[in-house]
């Protein structure tokens, strides 16, 4: 058997090293997009935390391969280009399914997150999820009522001791004052 090049050595080892630190990877179908159309697909996942490269179907196979991530055969149809996210997969997603509604040739075919293989159903409904940011300010807001709440209930206490306070000085007073 023939040794493997050493470029392709090379690149298998650089999408092992990618599939473990990057939150997620999307694989899509990029045939029928014009070079301006990809560069324009790469620059808004830059801006998302993310971004795009294109491999051979066997490189990227050897890696799944090395990493034992299953369920990717029917990925490796055509020609596929993944879309990394270094942050927010879901930012990267709805990237990837906005730009596929206006650019049909943009196929989302399924992908691998935290070293497990997702459908092309469920990389669509990342996509559907509310951004990061979103969630933690309704978690924040969801966990502020109750302490505001609390917080007025206990300056209550002392604030109706004192009212209490005063109408009995005020009784003693007019009592006295008879």
């Amino acid at each position: 058997m023939k040794e493997p090049r050493q470029d392709k050595v090379k690149q298998v080892d650089e999408l092992v090293q990618k599939l473990d630190s990057f939150q997620g990877v999307i694989f899509t179908e990029y045939r029928g997009l014009k070079v301006t159309e990809l560069e324009e697909l790469r620059q808004q996942l830059i801006n998302a935390g993310g971004h795009y490269k294109i491999y051979k179907n066997t490189l990227v196979k050897r890696a799944a391969e090395q990493k034992e991530i299953s369920g990717l055969d029917e990925l490796f149809a055509g020609p596929t280009g993944l879309a990394f996210a270094e942050g927010d997969i879901v930012s990267v997603a709805k990237v990837l399914k906005d730009f596929s509604k206006s650019n049909e040739a943009l196929v989302i075919k399924g992908g691998v997150m935290e070293g497990k293989s997702i459908s092309q159903n469920e990389a669509n409904q990342l996509a559907d999820i509310q951004p990061r940011e979103v969630l933690l300010a309704r978690l924040a807001g969801g966990m502020s009522a109750p302490l505001s709440n609390m917080a007025s209930l206990l300056s209550a206490i002392p604030r109706n001791f004192a009212y209490g306070l005063k109408a009995l000085v005020d009784k003693k007073s007019a009592e006295g004052g008879d």
